[in-house]
This record gives structure tokens, sequence and C-alpha cells, in this order.
């Protein structure tokens, strides 16, 4: 099902609200926008196969752009509207975007960007203007409304930062169907685990750039629901917009469980949360206490599951589970799991390994990196798929995380590879020698952390480490900077130069 169908039944729904506004955008709106957006782009030369980047802050237009691209048979790539110019703009190219929209709100960061993007040649902005930009509202108006008779589906082409620092476009086959058909499985999957309706209100407290909330919300709207979104997560207007909006299901990361524990008893206790009946969480590992908080707080409604923006395969585990299995991220229900060690052998049960899924078919590629998709695929089995990740499996089938992928920081829910801040501080004058990692923070889950060796002569004080975590926040996004930086005398290495970060680790660990 597609958004369409519902216009056609019940056009004044709302597919989507604004939480803090109660901006809405209809079904008929969202049916009728998303038309003239396809027939503007086909009209500029868009095929089927071709890609649209999307840039843009937490805005209703956002679904209109992601429903215009899977109604053309496009691949939508959303761009981290935080990500440094140069980051946005590698991305740009590296998609091979034939189309950028935009809000205007990116419009500063856009002036820093360089556009020598040989393939775009469809550049639109929507509320506000940007310098070299197509008004997207005029665009539309002057495009028909009249939907194509083939409307072949497409799919979003989103992107995971690889360890190089590089991020990478994980790409997966285009479905072979029309928008309006059937067959979607996480569509399917959701909808079964979840409980997902027509009568389902669903909160969106996370960027739209994200593969959860972006995929999630394009579920729920595909199945005649309303999405709540927030312009930016805030611990207690999300629970008031839980209390106005009604909202049955929600989807959240360990963070915002955090932040909303810590506020006040009296203001926790001030909104009525009771139309709630599923709350999901993903994205990083959940503290066992924050949880068994949140479930004392919110009741037996809280679900998770483990996944990754590669769609390799997924587990899902329910709050009554998770009570009898505190740790557990669940068992299989996109794929298959197999447990191996660094040869490819199975493992036994509880024994720690490399997780792979099973499908019936590759289910995805890294777009330009042949090499990244091989070493994702097990060497004896081609249809076996692994983001890195580690865990075991117990007797019964349920999966326990062990480690994530090699040294990856997961702070917030969001994934930031120490390599790439690395480089970034390596680019400083005072610094000889730099390591990154991740240690543990009880908000965040992770905080990054850099141990500097200064150049000869140089010496470490406050306001160095503050000009370090500066010059950071100056060449790539601002998240990804150190919130800790220790000088040291020394990094471990090995003879041959391989920095041995697990003994800095291990040594944080311990401190």
């Amino acid at each position: 099902m597609y958004p369409g169908a519902h216009a056609a039944n019940d056009p004044g729904r709302p597919a989507a609200i604004m939480a803090e506004t109660g901006e809405t955008l209809t079904y008929a709106a969202l049916e009728e926008a998303s038309i003239r957006l396809a027939r503007c782009l086909h009209d500029k030369g868009l095929r089927k196969g071709d890609h649209l980047a999307l840039l843009s802050s937490n805005d209703l237009r956002c679904f209109v752009v992601f429903w215009a691209a899977l109604r053309s048979g496009l691949y939508i790539t959303a761009i981290n509207r935080h990500l440094g110019p140069d980051e946005v703009a590698y991305i740009v190219k590296d998609s091979g975007a034939n189309a950028l929209i935009c809000s205007g709100s990116c419009a500063p960061l856009l002036s820093s960007v360089d556009q020598s993007w040989p393939n775009l040649r469809v550049r639109l902005a929507y509320d506000g203007e940007i310098s070299g930009f197509e008004s997207y509202e005029a665009q539309l108006a002057n495009s028909s409304a009249e939907p194509f008779a083939n409307q072949p589906c497409g799919m979003d082409m989103l992107y995971s930062s690889g360890t190089t620092g590089q991020p990478k476009g994980i790409k997966r086959p285009l479905p072979d169907r029309q928008v309006s058909e059937r067959g979607d499985p996480l569509l399917e999957l959701n909808a079964r685990m979840y409980g997902m309706a027509a009568d389902t209100v669903y909160l969106s407290p996370a960027p739209l750039y994200h593969a959860a909330p972006l995929r999630f919300g394009g579920i729920v709207q595909a199945l005649g629901g309303t999405v709540i979104v927030m312009k930016r997560f805030d611990a207690e207007q999300a629970l008031a917009a839980i209390e106005k909006y009604h909202v049955t299901h929600s989807q959240w990361v360990p963070t915002m469980f955090v932040r909303m524990l810590k506020l006040p008893d009296e203001v926790r206790k001030r909104y009525d949360l009771s139309s709630m009946k599923v709350a999901i969480h993903a994205a990083a590992p959940c503290p066992v206490d924050v949880k068994n908080a949140m479930l004392e707080w919110w009741g037996p409604i809280i679900h998770e599951y483990y996944g990754s923006t590669e769609g390799a395969g997924g587990t899902f585990i329910s709050p009554q589970e998770w009570v009898e299995r505190p740790g557990s991220v669940g068992k299989a229900g996109l794929g298959i799991i197999h447990i191996c060690d660094e040869n490819g052998v199975e493992q036994p049960v509880g024994v720690p390994g490399t997780i792979y899924f099973e499908r019936e078919e590759l289910p995805f590629r890294y777009h330009n990196d042949e090499e990244k998709t091989r070493s994702a695929i097990h060497p004896l089995h081609p249809t076996w798929t692994t983001t890195g990740d580690v865990g075991y499996l117990d007797e019964q089938g349920y999966l326990y995380l062990t480690d994530r992928k090699a040294f990856m920081i997961i702070s917030g829910g969001v994934n930031i590879y120490p390599q790439e801040v690395e480089n970034c501080l390596a680019l400083h004058e005072a610094v000889q020698d730099v390591a990154v990692i991740g240690v543990p923070d009880p908000e965040m889950g992770q905080s990054v952390k850099a141990f500097i060796q200064l150049a000869e002569g140089v010496n470490g004080n406050e306001a160095l480490a503050q000009q370090l975590m500066e010059f950071v926040r100056a060449k790539i996004a601002h998240y990804k900077a150190p919130r800790l930086v220790e000088f040291v005398e020394s990094l471990p290495r090995t003879p041959t130069g391989k920095l041995r970060k697990g003994d800095l680790i291990r040594e944080a660990a311990a401190s």
C-alpha cells in the first residue's frame, strides 16, 4: 500500500503533523504534492534507478520528497544536515545524485560546500531561497497533478560512515513492483510485530535523515497512520506530544530514555501517556538499569530490535521476553542468524563470533566500494552478510551482543568512527600522534575521547585541549568531536607501527 490509497478513501486524514506547531500534511496533500514532484523530476530527465538527494531539517516536505522518489523508481539519499561541508559535498558526488532538494535552513551550510557535482541537473529549495537553486514551490505549481500510469517502486540509499572515515552508500536492489503493490517485507513485519495499522499515531522524535525515522515514517504512511514529527528532541516536549496527539507508537534511542528519566518526578507525572501501546528502541545498546527504569515507568510496552542501515537482517524482542533475558536483543525476525569465527566456521551456542544474517539473496551492496561489499559477505556463503558486529546465541536462539564494529563509538544512538576523528586531529600542528576511542557516558552511552601525543616542545593544558576540540568541530560534524582529551607521553604501538587501540580501551575501562 501507499499514501494514494488512503488519499482516495480518507483525503483529510493527517499523514504527518509537526508536533510543536500542529502544521498538518493530509493524505490528499501528500498524494498531490508527491505526484507533482515526481512529474517535475521526470520532466527534468530523471528515470528509474536515478538518484535524488535530500538535505533538510525535520520538515513535512521530507515525506513529499520521499514518496515522490518511491513512486518514480528513484533512489533517495537523505543527508545528515549536521555534517561538515566536505562531507555533504562527498555524499552528493559519490551517490551520483541527479537531483538535490534542500530546505532553506541549509543555505548557510551549502554556501561553504564545493558544488562540483557533474551528475546534478536539478536543484530545488523549499522554505527559503538558496543561491543557484530553483523554487520548489514554483516547480510543483507548474507540474501536473496527474499520476503516471507506470509508478515503479523506488528505494532509499542511505550513507553509513566507513572505518576509513569516508561514508559509504548502502544500495539495496530496487523492488520489482509498482509503488501501489504489496511486497515490502519491513512493512509486513512491523505491522505484524507492533500492531501498526491505519489508526497508528507514531511519534518520531529523531532526525528524518536517519534510517529508522525515515523508514518507519514511510511504513506508517503506507499503512494509513499518522506520523508526529518533532523538530528536535526535547525530553519534556516529547511527553507533551504523546499526551496532546494521543500517540500509540513511538521510537527512541537509549539516550532519549536517559534524558526523560532525568526529568523531575513532578514533570514526568504531569503528562498522560496512557494512549501509548508500543515504544520501540534500537540504534545502540541500552543499559539494563535504564531499560528496567523505563519498564517500571511506562509498563510492559517497550520493544527492542537489532538491525542496521544495511538491512542485512534483524532481531526482535518483546518486553516480556527481555525481562526473562535481560541484555538480549531478541530472536531473528528477518533472516537466519549464524555466528562464525574469523575463518567463517559456525560457533557453538554461547560462543561469541561475527554475526551473519542469511537471506535468500544478497540484500545490499556498498555503493562504489566492491571491496567493502566483499568484506561483508561470508567467505563460503554468498547470501550471508555481516556489518561486523560480534555476539552469541543462547540455546533458544536469542542473540546477545558482545561488541560492536571494530572500535566504533555509538554516542546518543549515532555511529562515530574513530579513524575519521583521528585523521582530522592529526592535521593539527600540535599533534604528534593520536588515538580516539569511546568511553562510557551515563547519558550518551559513549563519549568520544582523544589521546594526544604532542609535538616536541608543546605543552598540554586545558586551553589546548579546548582548541583541539574546536579544531575538529570546524572540520567535521560537531557530534564527532572529542568531549575528552588526555595528553600522553606516547601511544601503544606494535613494532610495525600498528596502534594497539585495545590497550587504550582496557585502560580506560579500568580507570
